[in-house]
């Protein structure tokens, strides 16, 4: 009986019955350059810390934003929740106070010209957003 035999450096894929040392991630025979894989952990370690501080910086201006919009939407709360006997004019400066009996009122009168208890001076912006001052 005759046996099929291949050669040691012929690679032979008895699976796919094909030849395929070309396509083998390491060297197939004596003669082939090593195959040495490259450190990449401090690419990925660089890589890391880089994306690291860009979330971070991300993040820290998303919140310093989200603050800012919270602030902005509790003034005017405080402000559409206060009493006020006339409709405020876009670009004018209008000041908020509260009562002794904790009720808040808008006005036009500034703070060094009367007594009332002041809340702060608001403006009012053409996006009809109250704006502290």
């Amino acid at each position: 009986m005759v046996k099929d035999t291949k050669p040691d450096n012929v690679v032979f894929n008895t699976e796919t019955q094909k030849y395929d040392a070309s396509l083998r991630p390491y060297a197939t025979s004596v003669g082939a350059p090593v195959i040495t894989t490259t450190d990449t952990m401090a690419w990925k370690n660089r890589s890391i810390n880089k994306i690291n501080h860009k979330v971070k910086g991300k993040y820290t201006e998303l919140k310093a934003e989200y603050d800012k919009m919270m602030q902005e939407f509790e003034y005017n709360t405080l402000i559409f929740n206060a009493k006020f006997t006339f409709e405020p004019i876009i670009g004018h400066i209008y000041h908020l106070y509260k009562r002794d009996n904790g009720e808040s009122f808008l006005s036009i009168i500034a703070p060094e010209q009367c007594h009332f208890n002041p809340i702060g001076s608001f403006y009012l912006n053409a996006d009809l957003i109250w704006e502290k001052i």
